[in-house]
C-alpha cells in the first residue's frame, strides 16, 4: 500500500509510532467522523488523507508536547474500503478493496463463477448504476473495457 496515494477512511486502524515516546504510540481506528484521538492531544482530523499527511499533522499537534517529534503512521487494517460479491460465485460476500481490483479480478478472487453462472448477464451495481459485464467476451480478450476498476461499495452480482 502507498503511503502516497492511500486514503485513509472511517473503520480504518492507523499504527502510530512516535520515536522514544511510547505514551503517543500504538494502533488507533480512525472513526465514523474521520478523526483519530491521541493521548493529550485529542481529536485530530485524518479522513480522506495519506499516511503521510497524518504523521505531518500529528508531528505538529506533537510539538506542544514532544521537541522535534519523529512520527510514522502505517496502515495496519483497512475496514473502509469493500465491494460485494453477490449470486452464484464459489464464495460470495464482502471483500476488502486494498489494491486496485477489476470485475474480472474480483471473479478471481472469489474463487471463480459457479456452475449456473449467467457469465453473459453480469452487472456491477454502483449507486443507481449499473454496468454490465460479459465474462466470456472478457476471458477471449474481447471488449476489455468492461472489465472496469471497483470502487468502495461496488456490488458485482452473478446471476
Amino acid at each position: 500500500m502507498d503511503s502516497n496515494s492511500y486514503k485513509v477512511g472511517a473503520a480504518d486502524v492507523l499504527y502510530v509510532r512516535v520515536w522514544n515516546e511510547q505514551q503517543f504510540s500504538g494502533p488507533v481506528s480512525v472513526q465514523d467522523n474521520g478523526h483519530i484521538t491521541l493521548p493529550l492531544v485529542g481529536d485530530l482530523a485524518v479522513g480522506d488523507k495519506t499516511p503521510n499527511e497524518i504523521q505531518q499533522i500529528i508531528a505538529k499537534a506533537l510539538t506542544r508536547f514532544v521537541v522535534k517529534p519523529l512520527v510514522t503512521v502505517t496502515v495496519q487494517a483497512v475496514e473502509s474500503k469493500k465491494y460485494y460479491m453477490d449470486g452464484m460465485v464459489a464464495r460470495p460476500g464482502e471483500y476488502m478493496l486494498i489494491t486496485p481490483t477489476t470485475v474480472f479480478q474480483a471473479i478471481s478472487k472469489a474463487n471463480g463463477l459457479q456452475e449456473f453462472a449467467n457469465p453473459k448477464k453480469i452487472y456491477v451495481l454502483r449507486g443507481t448504476q449499473r454496468i454490465p459485464f460479459n465474462y466470456k467476451e472478457v476471458i477471449h480478450g474481447k471488449n476489455m473495457a468492461q472489465d472496469v476498476q471497483l470502487q468502495p461499495g461496488d456490488h458485482v452480482v452473478v446471476p
